[in-house]
Formats: structure tokens, sequence, C-alpha cells
């Protein structure tokens, strides 16, 4: 077994948080940014010195390949630079970092490998300049199609596409990834359960499905002082009575259930007038289709009006519950088990990019503790022996695929 350098990898860790560093000790990194560019133009300095050879797709993803004796296809680690506005230093960029550091570790112990291994820098995963999330995984696995992608814009009006050409990271096509012997992302967990547990390593066994829906409440506008309370047509009122009514009956169904009313929109939004309008999102997260048809079944025999108002849930999209590879979690597992780490089975109730990549290659994830379970925000921390636990189990679950495969083992999606 090899133990990755927990100094070097905080080192790391510490000079990619400059690119765009905020006051507060976090990162702004929206893709394609200028702070994303110097993010990758290190990103890129850096494989270049462990003599990886660097290519970039159409997507703006970016590949950097250690060559193996054999010429088969790789073994794929990393994430994304990206961060939401104001985030946290961890995010994303902990999956590119600890494979830097897992390939210096290889190197320094003149390990020669006969699988080529692959670090990728996924672009846009976080949506937070460019809707949607995890753009640039999702069409290289054909979940979006790229010519509606690149016309997405950012709040000022660029698009994604002139945002890639302005970066100088536009490649080829034909560099995109389309066949690999395993992909592992590692990542925060940006949530509490493993802090909770005290358990050092997440085994993630796959993301879970969710469904978001917008429910709008149509009434009418009045007077705020001169309308009496049995005559009015208030949306915020009727919002309110479903709000509650949802929170109340799907908190029936299964304490593993998560759902949340984020989003909410009144119009005219005027202290002195009575709303004509009111939407909110509801977003409901869980493993297994039964369940989440259970919350559908609730939104969509909601009533259709109350109090003189309409209502009108629309579905605005959902997913399955996405399953990874049962063989290389349990490689994750053994190797977590080599360095004596607790480890914790889990699903993931995050999106990432493996989520989309799980549907060509198979994937696995690590995840890390969040201290407190924070992340998307500046107080967003893990410690740097977590980080360094996290590379060690990264770099013996790749060192273990590599014999398997090498034996002519070879995983396959299921």
């Amino acid at each position: 077994m090899y133990k990755c350098n927990s100094r070097r990898l905080q080192e790391l860790i510490e000079q990619f948080s400059q690119f765009g560093a905020t006051e507060n000790g976090g990162v702004t990194r929206l893709s394609l940014s200028n702070e994303d560019v110097l993010a990758r133009n290190y990103f890129g300095e850096c494989c270049g010195e462990l003599e990886m050879d660097i290519k970039v797709d159409d997507m703006g993803n970016i590949y950097a390949i250690l060559p193996g004796k054999k010429d088969v296809p790789p073994i794929v680690m990393g994430s994304h630079l990206d961060s939401v506005e104001k985030g946290g230093k961890f995010d994303g960029v902990l999956g590119v970092l600890t494979a830097i550091e897992a390939i210096r570790t290889l190197k320094e112990n003149e390990i020669e490998l006969d699988i080529p291994l692959m670090i990728v820098n996924f672009t846009n995963e976080e949506g937070a300049r460019f809707d949607p999330a995890m753009m640039s995984s999702g069409v290289i696995s054909s979940k979006f199609e790229k010519e509606k992608m690149l016309q997405s814009v950012d709040k000022n009006g660029t698009s994604f596409k002139e945002a890639l050409q302005a970066s100088g990271y536009e490649g080829d096509q034909e560099n995109r990834l389309k066949e690999a012997l395993a992909y592992i992302e590692l990542h925060i967990e940006q949530g509490p359960v493993l802090e909770a547990k005290e358990q050092e390593i997440g085994v993630v066994e796959g993301v879970l499905g969710m469904v978001c829906y917008e429910i709008t409440v149509t009434g009418q506008s009045n007077h705020a002082g001169t309308t009496p309370m049995t005559m009015r047509q208030d949306p915020m009122i009727v919002s309110s009575k479903i709000i509650t009514y949802l929170h109340e009956e799907l908190g029936k169904i299964d304490e593993q259930l998560v759902f949340t009313f984020g989003r909410m929109n009144v119009s005219p939004n005027i202290h002195t007038v009575i709303p004509n309008n009111v939407t909110f999102t509801i977003d409901s997260r869980h493993q297994k289709p039964e369940i989440m048809q259970k919350v559908e079944d609730i939104l969509n025999n909601l009533p259709t009006e109350d109090m003189g108002c309409s209502i009108k849930p629309v579905k605005l999209w959902g997913r399955d519950t996405v399953y990874f590879d049962t063989q290389i979690c349990n490689e994750v597992e053994k190797a977590c088990q080599s360095f004596g780490y607790t480890a914790h089975r889990m699903f993931s109730g995050a999106g990432h990019d493996a989520q989309y990549i799980a549907s060509i290659i198979p994937s696995a994830m690590i995840f890390v503790p969040s201290i407190n379970g924070k992340s998307h925000c500046e107080e967003e921390e893990t410690t740097f022996e977590d980080c360094a636990k996290g590379a060690d189990v990264l770099l013996e679950t790749v060192l273990t695929l590599q014999t398997k495969f090498s034996m002519g083992e070879t995983y396959t999606l299921h």
C-alpha cells in the first residue's frame, strides 16, 4: 500500500483556493470565468509536470492522461474545478486534486502501470453560471443536446458558446471521453451523515432519484386595507395551506424521504397589495421509485381550487436513482479496510458528474466528511487529514483495479 503525502495535498488545495478566493475564506469560481481559466491553466501545469498528455474536447472538458504499458482504455479519476458563487474550497476541486496527488505518489515511488490513468475536469458541473448543472458530462453521455447547451446564457447574457470560445478551452469532439475501464470520483459528502456516524469514508453506491414540481396558485389582487378577509382570493394563504399539508403528508411516507420547498415567487410582491399569483417549488428525493411515485401521487391529487384560488402542479423534471458499479464499490470498501479507515455505504442526495458517466462507464464515488454538513457556502470545511485519507483510498482502489484489469478482469455496466 502507498500513502499519499497529506502535506503536499494540503498545499495543492490551498493553492487552488486562491483562484477566485473570497474575503470569508470561500471561493467564487464560476464556469469559464477568468478565475476558472486560471485554475484550468494551473491544472494543466501540474499535469504537465507529471508528464501527462493533455487533451480538451468540444465542451471544454480537460483530460490529462498518464500512459500505461498496455494500449487499453484508461481508469479515470476526477470531478470539476468550477464552484457556486461564494462556495467552498473543497466541493468538486477535491476530486481533481486528490487524483493529482495519487499520480504524484505513483511517480515518486517509480511505479509503472499497465493501464493508462486519466484525470478529468468536467466543465460547468455546478450550473451556477449556465443551466443546467452537470452540463458537459451530460452532453458526452447523451443526456443533453450540445447545440441547446451552447445557447444557455448567464445572467449577463453571455452564452456558454461565447464563454467557451473566449476561455481558450474549446477543443475537438474527437477528444471526448468515450470509453474507460472505470471512473472514480472523490468528493466531499456535502451533508452531515459521515460526521454524525463518525465514519471516515463514504462508499457511494449511487445517486438518489428525485422529482421537482412547481405549484402555481392563482387568485385575485386587491387592496390590502379595504378588502374584507371573507371576500379575498388570496393565493398566499392557500399556498401556505398546501405547504403545510404536503409537509405533513409527505412526512408520513418514509423517514428517508427528503423534500424541500426551495423557491417562491409572489406577484406583484407589494406589501399593500393582496397577491394574485404565487408559485413555489418542491424538490423530493429518495432511492426507491415506489416512494417517489407516492410523492407524485400526492402532488397530482392536490385540489384544483381552494378559497376561490386555482391550484396547478406541474412537473419540472425528475430522474431515476442511479446505481454505481457494485464491484468497484466493493473495491473502495476493501481499500478502506486495508488502511483501517471506517467506511459507510451510502447514497448521494446531491447530483454529480458520476451519475451521468455511470451510464457509459462502470463508476463509483468516494465521500470524505463535511464538517457540520456544510457545503455550497464559504463555511464549507473538510479536514486536510480526511482529504488525505480519501486520496489514500482513491489510490489503493486504482492500484487494485490496475491489477485486476491487467489480469483480464473487466466490469460491465449493470
